[in-house]
This record gives structure tokens, C-alpha cells and sequence, in this order.
């Protein structure tokens, strides 16, 4: 699959490609961010650091604010920043709301008209995107693949790590929609997206019941969390129920920090992206 290259910016010894491509996933153009270190080549393949944005978001988010790639650079990693849904669909009611549709994926495979046939979201982050990556950059190492999100794709980062094991060798998270069934962020997502007939389906993408099934001797997860961050505070989040369910699982090693005074913003992110960039190269270099 072919991508178009928007812009090739220097950054951080590397460069960060500015890429569209057309998606059979999602039906429509996709656009992306690819940061690609200095020490990448052909005969020298990185790993990959897949990083999930959040609700209204886009690929760029991540890629202007999060600094991501001068940790990235630092460690010799790649880091894709998708879109976090399909764009231009003219479905009626996907622009109405800026917590669904439009912006809002959720990084799941939608199952209700009229959004069953394009919002995709799930299939296009495992499966078209990285195969069509690993096809067209030869220096990108498709065996060695870790994954991070922030709030939706905190959620989405969690969600795809937990249902595929062996996909991602690390998943990390910033202020992740950890229980989406018990929220009102998942409550719409979900029921726009799958209906509200069979809610006991939504358990399948929510973290906090994936988790209960972790067949894995130990779940190695870094998740950051702001006590200033708003939707923390409206119970939008909900990581004390993540906490309780790996706690009562028996499973070892989530590393759950409160950031003291931080928000749910960008500053939020970089200030603690470094962090999350070591937590995968732990696992993408051992």
C-alpha cells in the first residue's frame, strides 16, 4: 500500500514523515505521523512505538507536543502516531458531538449502522496499518512492536494489548479510559458504535474486565495519572477499578502513578513521555 509523503521535518537527529494513504479498513484517507531515528536503515531495523491519541485528536497531537522523539531518538526507535478515526465519511450525526464520531474511534470495530462499515478503528490500528508500515519502510522492525495511548487511546493501548497477546511487547498509558463501561465517555462510544442490546459484549473492549482473563504470569503496565486532571475527577477514568481488578486478579506489576497537580493536557504527557519511551525499550531491546 502506497503512502504519500505531506513533509519530511528534521527532529532530533531523525526525521518525522508527515503520511496519508489510502485505508480499505476505514474507507477513506488515512493520515499519519512516522518518526524515524537517525540510526535507522535497512540494515539496521528499529523497533516501533505505537502512541494512540485522544478523543478530538489527530496523528499530529502526539507527534508536535508529546515529546516523544527526543527520548525516541535517544534509544533508536520508531514512533507511528495514527489518526483516531476515519475523516470525511458525511455520516449523518459523526460530526454532532466531539465525544463521538468524528475524532472519537475509540480504537474498536463498530458493529451498529450506519458505522459498521467504516469505523474500524481496531482492525486499521493491529492489522492494515502495520502491515502496510513494515511493507513500505524496511528499516522499521515488525517483530519488535510496543504500544502507548493517552485517555481513549490509553484505553485503546490497553485494550489492544491485553486482547492480543504477543502483539506489543510493552503497553504504557496517560490517563487511560480504563473502564469504558462504567463511564459516560464509553456509555456513548459503546452504544453509538454497538448498540445497547447486548451490553454485556462492551466487556470485551473495556481493560478493566480484559484484564480479569490475562492469561500472562505478570502484567508489566506504566500508567500516569494527573490529580489536577478533570475527567479524573468526573469518574471519566476510572483507574482505582483497573488497580482493584488486576489487585484481585493476582496478577503483579502495574506501576499506577499519581502526578500531583497535573492536568489531562499535552504538558501532561511530555512531561512524563521520556518515562514511557524507557518502560518500551525495557522490553523492545531485551
Amino acid at each position: 500500500m502506497a503512502f504519500t509523503t505531506k513533509a519530511t521535518i528534521a527532529s532530533f537527529g531523525g526525521k518525522l514523515l508527515k503520511l496519508t494513504h489510502n485505508a480499505s479498513t476505514t474507507g477513506c484517507e488515512m493520515a499519519l505521523n512516522l518518526y524515524i531515528p537517525p540510526s535507522a536503515s535497512a540494515a539496521h531495523k528499529v523497533p516501533v512505538l505505537f502512541y494512540l491519541a485522544g478523543l478530538t485528536c489527530t496523528g499530529d497531537n502526539g507527534a508536535e507536543k508529546g515529546f516523544f522523539q527526543y527520548g525516541a531518538s535517544q534509544k533508536g526507535m520508531a514512533v507511528v502516531y495514527p489518526d483516531t478515526s476515519p475523516r470525511g465519511l458525511k455520516i449523518a450525526g459523526e460530526d454532532d458531538s466531539w465525544d463521538f464520531g468524528t475524532g472519537a474511534g475509540f480504537y474498536i470495530n463498530a458493529t451498529k449502522a450506519p458505522y459498521a462499515s467504516n469505523y474500524k478503528m481496531e482492525s486499521y490500528i493491529t492489522s492494515e496499518l502495520p502491515q502496510a508500515l513494515f511493507s513500505a519502510f524496511p528499516e522499521l522492525d515488525g517483530s519488535r512492536v510496543s504500544i502507548s495511548g493517552h485517555s481513549m487511546g490509553g484505553h485503546g493501548a490497553l485494550t489492544l494489548f491485553l486482547k492480543n497477546p504477543g502483539m506489543y511487547k510493552s503497553v504504557s498509558a496517560f490517563a487511560p479510559i480504563t473502564n469504558p463501561t462504567k463511564c459516560p465517555w464509553g456509555e456513548k462510544a459503546f452504544t453509538g458504535y454497538f448498540g445497547d442490546e447486548d451490553k454485556e459484549g462492551w466487556k470485551k473492549h473495556d481493560a478493566t474486565e480484559l484484564v480479569k482473563g490475562w492469561k500472562g504470569e505478570r502484567l508489566d503496565i506504566l500508567i500516569d495519572v494527573g490529580t489536577g486532571d478533570n475527567f479524573y475527577k468526573q469518574g471519566q477514568l476510572l483507574p482505582e477499578n483497573f488497580e482493584k481488578a488486576v489487585q484481585e486478579s493476582g496478577k503483579q506489576g502495574l506501576v499506577l502513578r499519581y502526578q500531583d497537580g497535573y492536568d489531562h493536557s499535552y504538558f501532561f504527557i511530555s512531561s512524563f513521555a521520556t518515562d514511557h519511551i524507557n518502560h518500551a525499550a525495557k522490553y523492545l531491546f531485551a
